[in-house]
């Protein structure tokens, strides 16, 4: 495989890695682009654009990055605290009052970004047509009873994440969420990131798809505990209520869905755009653009919620809308924070070494919280930054 792209002195490894996963872990395209303090020291791609075709993938390239997506939409909410138009400690009703129905009425904003509000289902799931109408999303998460006291535990709300962060953002400014991070966040960064595909754009994004890991050395493949896979089979389960929040699944290469607003889930982002979104909130980029100031960075990274997750079925920790590092979600360091994409994207930011990530693929894995192509990045950056 021909890896594109460059990578400055010392992160040599992360070029190596990058190889090696296309040798031996299946992918058909990606490209990683990480920043250290600020400057890009890695941007590579290779393979083809498309999971099912031969274009290759070119510098540019972009894909959508899933769940990834909810870290650029935690970071409009923490930005509206931090100019002062947003009380994290507030009712949601508070921004919200259609959102007090049904016991929600002591549900606080910071509720919403750590997985705590208690209502990561829908007792009637919408088509992906009523999912991209964010009035119908909105009104079917106001009515929607919780399934746990909010606030009390934690569970990922895979999919109502979406109308949840989307409409309060919208009752606070007055503008859709994509719009915000259009004029707010991608345009001052100069990001490639999309919330709301421009048609314009559409021949940018590559097809994505399901591919399968390869057998590993021996021909044993291995297997997710009996737990979690009976979580993710049966049909009552929290678990799969949460992912069927929108029923069928969407066709993720359809224009049509590329171009709705779904902050959970259908975020377009390059490589460079997701870390260089991660780099400026740790940081000034290329000396210019900071997001976050640095004590918003460090509540984002505050831990919120831990232990089992009542949805993914396994220990988890969130910050403010953020992943925090943890066995089931291995970042660069304990002092990581950031978010993956179901299937393979990762974007993230490591204040103690100044290291931000971007992880793109379109070759889609079952795994939702560590992909092993990632992991492998992941691995390689920390050998880097060890000897630079």
């Amino acid at each position: 495989m021909d890896v594109n792209g460059a990578v400055a002195e010392g992160f040599e490894p992360v070029r190596e890695a990058f190889a090696r996963n296309f040798a031996t872990l299946g992918e058909r395209g990606a490209a990683v682009a990480v920043y250290r303090d600020g400057r890009k020291v890695v941007d590579l791609w290779g393979g083809t654009r498309d999971v099912d075709g031969t274009a290759p993938w070119e510098h540019g390239t972009a894909q959508i990055v899933r769940s990834a997506t909810k870290g650029v939409a935690a970071a409009v909410l923490l930005l509206l605290h931090q100019r002062g138009h947003l009380d994290l400690d507030a009712p949601v009703g508070t921004y919200w009052p259609q959102y007090k129905a049904a016991g929600k009425e002591r549900t606080l904003v910071r509720h919403l970004l750590a997985h705590r509000a208690g209502v990561p289902v829908l007792d009637r799931p919408l088509t992906p047509a009523e999912a991209a109408d964010p009035d119908l999303g909105a009104a079917a998460v106001a009515a929607q009873a919780p399934v746990w006291e909010p606030g009390g535990d934690h569970g990922y709300h895979a999919q109502t994440y979406s109308w949840l962060t989307g409409e309060l953002v919208r009752r606070v400014t007055g503008r859709p969420i994509g719009e915000w991070i259009a004029d707010e966040i991608a345009g001052p960064l100069g990001a490639e990131l999309w919330l709301g595909l421009p048609q314009s754009l559409h021949a940018r994004v590559g097809r994505v798809g399901p591919v399968d890991a390869p057998l590993p050395a021996g021909g044993l493949r291995t297997r997710p505990k009996r737990s979690v896979a009976d979580a993710y089979a049966d049909p009552a389960s929290l678990t799969r209520r949460a992912f069927a929040a929108i029923t069928p699944l969407p066709d993720e290469n359809d224009p049509a869905y590329r171009a709705a607003a779904l902050p959970a889930s259908n975020g377009i982002a390059t490589a460079d755009g997701l870390a260089r979104f991660y780099a400026s909130l740790i940081g000034e980029v290329d000396g210019g653009v900071r997001l976050f100031v640095p004590e918003t960075a460090a509540l984002a990274r505050t831990e919120q919620s831990a232990g089992p997750d009542r949805v993914l079925v396994v220990t988890t920790r969130f910050g403010l809308g953020y992943m925090l590092h943890g066995g089931a979600s291995p970042l660069l360091s304990p002092a990581s924070f950031g978010h993956p994409g179901r299937g393979g994207a990762l974007g993230l930011a490591d204040p103690g070494t100044g290291i931000a990530l971007g992880y793109v693929t379109n070759g889609l894995r079952t795994g939702v919280t560590a992909d092993p192509r990632a992991q492998a990045l992941l691995r390689a950056v920390r050998t880097a930054v060890a000897v630079a």
